[in-house]
């Protein structure tokens, strides 16, 4: 199993930056290189992929709605991720969920994003935007 831990949430103005970072323990290496990601959840709708990151390879993976305006990076040494969020705007209000594939495989599940192809969950943090 993997822990994961989020901080950085809040709150910001149409048009600010927050960044969001995910530690993550136990797992991780055990069974296969694993993919992290960030997923996220509105109020009423499902929860939805953002952006992945390979770590062996750094290969990154973005949904459309946040292309060139968020970045996913990594840290090696501390197993951490990061979600830099840019330019944002009240849909991106949500629930953000750091989360991790650490099977066999990863490599060809982490570019879809998939919810479904998840084992383990952060506890999730807040990112409010106002207009």
């Amino acid at each position: 199993q993997v822990h994961l831990v989020e901080s950085g949430g809040g709150s910001v103005q149409a048009g600010g930056s927050l960044r969001l970072s995910c530690a993550a323990s136990g797992d991780l290496y055990t069974y296969s290189n694993p993919c992290l990601a960030w997923f996220r959840q509105a109020p009423g709708k499902e929860r939805e992929g953002v952006a992945s990151i390979y770590l062996s390879s750094g290969n990154t993976y973005y949904a459309d709605s946040v292309k060139g305006r968020f970045t996913i990076s990594q840290d090696n040494a501390k197993n951490t991720i990061y979600l830099q969020m840019n330019s944002l705007n009240p849909e991106d209000t949500a629930t953000y969920y750091c989360a991790s594939d650490a099977r066999a495989g990863a490599q060809y599940r982490c570019p879809k994003l998939n919810r479904y192809d998840v084992k383990d969950w952060g506890q999730g943090t807040q990112v409010t935007v106002s207009s």
